[in-house]
Order: C-alpha cells, then structure tokens, then sequence
C-alpha cells in the first residue's frame, strides 16, 4: 500500500467529482505519495499543525495511473508518485489524521 496526504475537502470533492487531482498533477506531473514507513517525514515537513487531514490508503495494484518509484530530488529517498489522476477505487481507506499536542503526526493504524 501507499498513502497521500490530503485535506478533507480536498477527499470531498475528488468523491464529487470521479476522481481525485491536486495542483502537482499540473505544475509536477505526478502526485506524491509515501510509503507507510516515509509518511511521517512529509506530514511533520509541510502539514505541522493542520488539523484538516485525512489518510489515503492507496492500493497500487487498483490504480489506472502509472505509479514509479523515484527520488526526484537527490534526496536519497524513493518515493511512489502517481502518473495521472487518482482512480477513486483505488482508494481502500480513508483515515483521519489529526496532529498531536505539538502539531506532529504520528502514524495510524492501517
């Protein structure tokens, strides 16, 4: 499984529309994701403090979009990016992600 990180109403109108798209799909191509094991550096770097987050677990197997492993940014660290929009039923759960007391996330159980 992979995961994206996303605000709720962001998850709310994808489910309106069919299918779920973020700026990146338009200015980097992809949208990022993480594996469960990598999650955490993302959301403690660019969401600190958010308390609008869900959780998307993502079955790569039900993707229609391609789905590469790279390290795009030298940073020494592969993670899984999809190729196109985001196929709903892809999506095998969708978790709340609050962040701690002191703006931190820690992992859920998946």
């Amino acid at each position: 499984m992979i995961l994206h990180i996303t605000a709720r109403d962001d998850w709310e109108a994808a489910q309106a529309k069919g299918d779920y798209r973020l700026d990146s799909l338009e200015t980097e191509g992809f949208i990022h994701c993480s594996t469960p094991q990598q999650v955490l550096g993302p959301a403690n770097e660019f969401y600190r403090g958010r308390s609008d987050l869900v959780l998307l677990v993502i079955d790569p197997a039900r993707l229609e979009a391609r789905l590469v492993y790279e390290d795009l940014y030298e940073s020494g660290a592969i993670f899984p990016h999809i190729y196109g929009p985001l196929n709903l039923d892809a999506v095998i759960n969708v978790l709340p992600f609050p962040p701690t007391a002191d703006g931190t996330f820690e992992l859920p159980p998946l």
